[in-house]
């Protein structure tokens, strides 16, 4: 059976999978996912599993086995991370030039970020993973820069969104001075394998914190993990923050330098989240999952939420002197 990347069947699904070996028994379903297409379902053999079917020309089958290892690594080193099922050796599976793989499906709540006690716990299974990733080198995947996140991100901005013209100006004069600003705060002195995209959906509590969806995993500071578990007024951040940091430095030293990162790392954030969206306008799962975007009133908002952060740029970075 032909398999559409935008139009996966149950019936091509069920196909993959049963090409290495695993029946779907019962509950295919589609999780929320809109980069990759994830399914969970039962399997007679194997148990609850999930599927996912990589995004085609996302990822290089290299760049995807760079994922895998750091994740059999990190589990070998006891961080709490799922890992995808082998078949002869290899955990890439592909089926009519779709790439695919298959882990484990892991129960659980999400992580509760007002709750110090799994807020500690989480910044100790960060420390081991970044002791893994201090110690493996992703030589495929990109690093964590501002010509990736803002350079390249307003390039797409200003071909692909569909900005009013009566908001353009004002929103490339923003984003300008943001992008300015941030890259010039941006400085990390050293970069490790991090996770990258650690926010409390990818994280499921059982017993303790489970780290998931690591397919954005790449080269970065070791605080991009760890920021953005942090809400609130500032003495609120100030204390999750002493919180994550005392689970941490319980298996790793931090370095407090890179407290002045989070404010660039956000304008980052958010300005990549509006290239993505743009990017992926024309995958049928976009308009239909996001149709906020791309209206004058998102537009119009997005200038409110840059200036806001760039309001956060200029201002003193987060600081534990201040609070212990």
């Amino acid at each position: 059976m032909i398999m559409n990347y935008y139009q996966l069947t149950p019936d091509a699904i069920a196909d993959a999978l049963m090409s290495v070996g695993i029946h779907v028994d019962s509950g295919l379903m589609a999780l929320n996912s809109y980069e990759n297409r994830v399914y969970r379902f039962k399997s007679d053999t194997d148990g609850p599993l999930v599927a996912k079917f990589y995004r085609p020309q996302r990822w290089s089958r290299q760049q995807i086995q760079e994922e895998h290892d750091f994740l059999f690594a990190s589990a070998n080193a006891g961080v709490r991370v799922a890992v995808p099922l082998k078949r002869e050796q290899s955990s890439i599976f592909s089926y009519n030039n779709m790439l695919f793989a298959v882990w484990p499906a892991i129960s659980g709540r999400q992580l509760e970020t007002d709750n110090l006690d799994q807020l500690e716990a989480f910044g100790e299974q960060v420390a081991r993973l970044h002791q893994v990733g201090a110690g493996l080198t992703l030589t495929h995947r990109p690093q964590l820069t501002t010509d990736d996140y803002l350079l390249r991100a307003r390039a797409v901005l200003q071909q692909q969104a569909q900005i009013p013209k009566t908001l353009s100006a004002a929103f490339f004069k923003q984003l300008d001075a943001v992008i300015e600003r941030a890259s010039a705060l941006y400085q990390p002195r050293q970069q490790l394998s991090i996770h990258c995209d650690c926010h409390a959906s990818n994280i499921l509590w059982n017993d303790g914190p489970w780290l998931l969806d690591f397919d954005d995993c790449r080269t970065g500071p070791a605080v991009q993990d760890l920021w953005m578990m942090l809400s609130g007024s500032r003495q609120e951040q100030l204390m999750q923050l002493d919180t994550l940091l005392a689970g941490y430095e319980n298996v790793r030293e931090f370095d407090n330098a890179e407290l002045a990162l989070i404010e660039p790392l956000r304008a980052m954030r958010i300005v990549n989240y509006m290239a993505w969206l743009a990017a992926r306008w024309s995958d049928p799962a976009f308009p239909l999952n996001f149709p906020w975007f791309n209206t004058e009133e998102y537009w119009q908002q997005q200038l409110g939420v840059l200036a806001e952060q760039l309001q956060h740029l200029n201002a003193a970075p987060l600081s534990l002197t201040s609070w212990n």
